[in-house]
C-alpha cells in the first residue's frame, strides 16, 4: 500500500510543482509522478537531516519541504528531459 501512496503523493506534487514553475514543462504525466516521488523524497531527507521528520499533528514542514523538493527536481528534470529529446529552447 505505501507505493500506491507514494505514487499518488508523486503525482500531486509533481503536478503542484509543474504550475508553480513558470512557463511549460514538456515533460510526461508518467515522469512527472517520477519526479515527484523522487522530490517527496529529497523533501523527507531534508527533514531528517534538520530533525522535522516527525511531528505531532499535521508536519507541515516535511510537507513543504517534499513540495520544494518536487519543484526542484521538476525544474532539472525538465532541462534533462528536454537535453535528451534534443528540444533545447530558449528561456526567456
Amino acid at each position: 500500500m505505501s507505493w500506491l501512496w507514494a505514487i499518488i503523493v508523486g503525482l500531486v506534487l509533481g503536478v503542484i510543482a509543474r504550475a508553480i514553475l513558470p512557463g511549460k514543462q514538456d515533460i510526461p504525466l508518467w515522469l512527472t509522478a517520477v519526479f515527484g516521488i523522487l522530490g517527496s523524497i529529497l523533501g523527507n531527507a531534508v527533514a531528517g537531516w534538520i530533525g522535522v521528520e516527525d511531528t505531532k499533528g499535521i508536519d507541515w514542514i516535511r510537507h513543504l519541504l517534499q513540495l520544494a523538493g518536487a519543484v526542484a527536481v521538476v525544474a532539472v528534470g525538465d532541462m534533462v528531459w528536454q537535453s535528451l529529446r534534443g528540444n533545447r529552447r530558449q528561456r526567456t
